[in-house]
This record gives C-alpha cells, structure tokens and sequence, in this order.
C-alpha cells in the first residue's frame, strides 16, 4: 500500500488512521514508562500522576486527532489505552483483604468523566470554531468549504470530518437538554 502524509498523519489508500493510533498509543505507553518512577512512588499523590497524563501522555497521544474522523474501533482502541495506564496510576481495588482492578465506571468516576474521547471530541469543536471564525481567504477555510469534484461511490460512505463534528455537537445538545 502507499502511504500519503496528510496534515502530519500517515494513512493508507483507505484514508485509515488505525496505524497511527496504534503508533500514538505506542509513544503514549513510552512516555509512561519513562516517568515510572514517578507514576510507582508513594509520595506523589493520585491527583499529580492524573495530572501528569492528562499534561504529558494524553497529548502525545491525542495531537492533530481534531482533524481525524474516529471510527467506533478506533474509539475503542482508544479508551482500552486511557484504561491501561489508569489502571496502572490508580492500582488495584482493596476490599476486605482482596485485590481487584477497578471497573470502567469506577475510573470514569475518578477522572470526572474526562477520558480521551471527550478530550477529543472538545479539541475537534475547538477546532472547528477556529475554522469558522478564520477570513475567507485562509487556505484551511477554502478547503474547509471546497466542493467535491466527484460524486461519493455506493454503497456505505466513510464519515466526513463535517459529519462527526455534527454528531458531537449533537450529543452536546441532548447532554444540555436530558
């Protein structure tokens, strides 16, 4: 397969990103293991190591994804790597001389509910708020706003950049309602 660079990110001829997650997720796991003294010690508390991967990991990680459509498996691939390295700051449940890991939910309720998909989804409205506000004659706006040559081939169409940000406001929307 060749492979295009495109806005710093390598895809194939599919225009898939699922190379580069697993890429990010790989330099993401390094910068842990680079800081293990730090993420193992006793004296640091759970709140500076959050802070820690909020600040260091998380963005080595997540750079230039407002640009990229996410699909559901790399959504997933996603929040198994946010898991792993919460896991890890966090450490296991202790309940009557038992050690379990904790649950998804439990780790949601330690984070506030600010995974890497969230994360994700508010630098892709940030994102296309800066692309909205941009004069007309910036490059990024006229290929914001270019009109395809081509019709879109049949059958199931690969989801547009446009159309996730409309789903993410939508959720917005039923969040602020609900």
């Amino acid at each position: 397969m060749h492979q295009y660079k495109y806005l710093g990110s390598i895809t194939n001829d599919n225009n898939s990103i699922e190379g580069k997650i697993k890429e990010r997720t790989v330099l993401g796991t390094k910068a842990y293991y680079a800081k293990l003294k730090f993420f193992k010690s006793k004296l640091v508390t759970k709140y500076s190591k959050l802070k820690l991967y909020r600040s260091v990991i998380r963005p080595i990680v997540t750079i230039a994804f407002e640009t990229w459509v996410l699909k559901e498996s790399s959504i997933q691939k996603l929040l198994i790597f946010k898991r792993k390295i919460l896991w890890k700051i966090f450490g296991p449940t202790r309940k009557k001389q038992l050690r379990s890991i904790k649950t998804n939910d439990e780790l949601d309720k330690l984070i506030k509910h600010q995974n890497i998909i969230n994360h994700i989804k508010a630098l892709r409205l940030s994102w296309f708020g800066h692309i909205q506000r941009m004069p007309d004659s910036r490059t990024v706006k006229k290929i914001f706003n270019r009109t395809p040559l081509t019709a879109r081939s049949k059958g199931r169409h690969k989801q547009r950049w446009e159309e996730n940000i409309i789903q993410d406001i939508n959720q917005l929307n039923k969040k602020k309602i609900g």
